[in-house]
Order: C-alpha cells, then structure tokens, then sequence
C-alpha cells in the first residue's frame, strides 16, 4: 500500500508540472488524458513482474504461545491500526457527503416540460431529449446509468437560440467523452485520499482540464463560432462546482476557459502525437517496472538474520485461535542490498490456507525483518527468497520446560 502511495504522489505532482506545457504544445484533449497516470503509477507495485528466481529459506514455525507474549509486551497502536481506523472514518465521512449531495440533485431534478423539449430537439436534432430534466443548477451533467442534462427552468429565457445551441453542444461533448463518469471516479478518489494534500489541489485541476478539453472539442468542429462561445460564456452566471456535477460554467473556470478560446487551435497532428506521446510514456514505465528484476542477480541468495528477526517474530492473531485456522503462509520476500524488506507478498499457489489474518501477521512481521543480503563480485545486491511462516495450534516442546531426572525421580 506504502509503494502505491508513492507512486500515486509521484504522477500527481508530474500531472500538476506538466498539465500546462502539455495542453500549449498538444492541445487540451491530449492534456487532460495526463490525468490517467496517477492511477496508472498506482497500480505498478500490483503488476505481476518478471519471473525470478526465489530461494527457499527455512520455514518459520508460530504457535498460540506466540501470540500470549506478543499480548502481554507489544502496545496495542504498535500494530498502526488507529491509523487505518482514521482513514476509513475520514474515507466514509468523505464518500457519505458525496451520497447525499448525489441524493439531493436527483431529488431535486423534474422532468422537462414538453414545450422545452420541442424547442430543444428543434434547435438541436441530435439531442437525446430523454436525458433533459430540469433543475436550479443548470446547465450541468449529472451522471447518472443514462447521464442527465439539466436545465434551469428559464433557459428559453436567459440564452438566445444560438448560445442555447452551443451549450446543449457543449453538454453533448461531455456525454460523448464520457465526462460524467470520469468526474465521479475523481470524486471518489478524492474522498478516499482525503488526508493528501495533493488529492486537494489536483480535483479543482481536473475539473478545468476536463471542461477546457470539452470546449477544445466543440470548437474543433465549429471555429467560426468561437466569439459566440466566448459571448456566451460571458453572458453566464457562474456558479461553484458541486461534487458528481459538471456545471456549464465554474466561476473559477471563466478566465482559463476565454484564453483557451482566443488562442489558435492545436493541429491534428499535434494532437495525435500527443496521445501518443502519452501512451509510450505509460506504456515504457509498465515495460520497466515489469523488466527490473532482471537488472538483480537471479542466483543470489539472502539469508535470514535470525538473531534480529526472532525479535519480529510473527504473532498468532487472536481470531484465528478462536477460528481454529492453521497453515502455511508462503512469503515472497524482495530483499533490499542493505538487508532491509522491500516488498513481501503472499504465494497462493505453494501456500496451505487464504486465512486473511494469518497472511496479514505473516507479512507484517516479515516488513520489519532484516536479511544477510546476497553478495556479487563482493557488494551486496537486490536478491529474492520465499519464507514459509507455518502457523499450528499444536504447542511446540520446550525444553526448558521438560521435567528434570530429578523431578522424575520424585
């Protein structure tokens, strides 16, 4: 999780560098595709990488009376579960606020008039008038399984026949580009990454890019009417933007969104290679996360520091003793050429039980142990080994607790 952090940091800030220079040299559609590389970067620790050779080590055996010391001498926050606890409170307050206010648009959107709906499909045939409703924060998009255009109720009134028809275009790109469910996605992220203070500078971002990559569309196909875009925009009442909502215009948005308009739209071709552009560079940094093994030694071979690790000796987990689960939890370990843990992850196929809370006290103790790092050409390298953690409820002999000859004796 730590390592998909990392790398979603690092494509939010080469999102937030690059967003500008991007869209002035390729245009404002291949820019705001930037935004995929967060979640893409996210996923790389989760890609299967290339096949590697790992090393069996002795397997680690852990019993109930683990789990009785572990109980009496480690605090209870040494696990860092308040931490976890906080960002599920703080994810579920976020996603709840997103909920309600969802709830709270659909409630207060009515269906269209038959009057409006005639003038609109007059003005604009290619509209799918059953989308249309009516609501206070029109013109917006709300998704929805069949996204909404909503309408305020004096739209005949506050646009002329041409700015009704650049809007109603406007709404219809974004339904094309499948902005509404783009929108949500973000919004749930954000939520769910309420504690990074990069999440809260990026959304207000996206919302631009996501409009400004809109208008560059409609404007494509109609450069002859790029003044009564302009005129219309001006000629609206901005309004804030609301979570799963994309109104038609953001007062922050106005400035950003005229200069765009007045500048010479990006050729073709630019823009193509643009797209492309950003798909090498996705599809090059999957190809070398996938190929970076291969750079370590495949024969080498960590050993466990034993003396260091029985310290971090994995713990029984209480449920598991109460659900009588026992096993063999495989752990394949990514050992860093300092002896310390880069990654651990859990080996379905040779392991003997998919108990989650054995796998999690399994891994979580292996984080914190600490190897004999393999050597090559005498200077330790990257090496990778497979550690089985055998949990059993069986109590294990100790032999300071044998009887004595004497004691037999008596």
């Amino acid at each position: 999780m730590l390592a998909s952090l990392i790398h979603l940091t690092v494509g939010l800030a080469l999102v937030l560098l690059l967003r500008r220079p991007a869209r002035r040299l390729f245009g404002a559609g291949p820019a705001f595709t930037l935004w995929l590389w967060p979640a893409l970067l996210a996923t790389l620790p989760w890609l299967p990488a290339v096949p590697v050779r790992w090393h069996w080590l002795p397997s680690v055996a852990v019993t109930p009376a683990g789990f009785a010391v572990a109980a009496s001498n480690v605090p209870a926050t040494a696990a860092g579960v308040p931490w976890m606890t906080l960002w599920l409170i703080g994810s579920i307050v976020a996603l709840l606020r997103i909920a309600l206010v969802y709830a709270r648009l659909r409630r207060d959107s009515r269906p269209a008039p038959a009057e409006l709906l005639a003038r609109c499909q007059h003005e604009y045939p290619t509209l799918d008038t059953r989308r249309l409703r009516l609501h206070p924060q029109g013109p917006a998009v709300l998704w929805s399984w069949r996204s909404l255009i909503l309408l305020p109720a004096d739209f005949t009134r506050r646009f002329g026949a041409e700015q009704r028809a650049l809007v109603l275009a406007h709404e219809q790109a974004h339904l094309a580009r499948r902005d509404p469910l783009w929108s949500v996605l973000a919004e749930v992220a954000s939520a769910l990454l309420w504690f990074h203070p990069l999440a809260w500078l990026a959304l207000p971002r996206f919302r631009l890019d996501q409009e400004l990559a809109c208008d560059e569309r409609i404007l494509r196909h109609r450069a002859h009417v790029a003044g009564s875009y302009a005129r219309t925009l001006l000629a609206s009442t901005g309004m804030d933007a609301s979570p799963v909502l994309i109104p038609w215009l953001a007062e922050p948005q106005l400035k950003e969104r005229l200069m765009m308009i007045r500048r010479d739209r990006t050729s073709t071709t630019r823009r193509l290679a643009g797209y492309l552009g950003m798909g090498l560079f996705i599809g090059g940094v999957c190809l070398a996360a996938q190929a970076s093994p291969r750079t370590t030694e495949p024969g080498a071979k960590a050993t466990q520091d034993l003396q260091a690790n029985a310290r971090m000796a994995p713990r029984y987990p209480k449920a598991s003793i109460d659900n009588k689960e026992q096993g063999t939890v495989v752990l394949t370990v990514r050992v860093n050429p300092s002896g310390t843990v880069k990654a651990v992850d859990y080996d379905a196929t040779t392991s003997t039980t998919s108990s989650a809370n054995l796998i999690a006290a399994a891994s979580s103790a292996a984080m914190q142990w600490h190897f004999n790092p393999a050597m090559k050409n005498g200077q330790p390298i990257e090496s990778y080994a497979r550690v089985p953690v055998t949990f059993s409820l069986n109590e294990l002999p100790d032999p300071q607790k044998q009887p004595s000859e004497d004691t037999k004796k008596h």
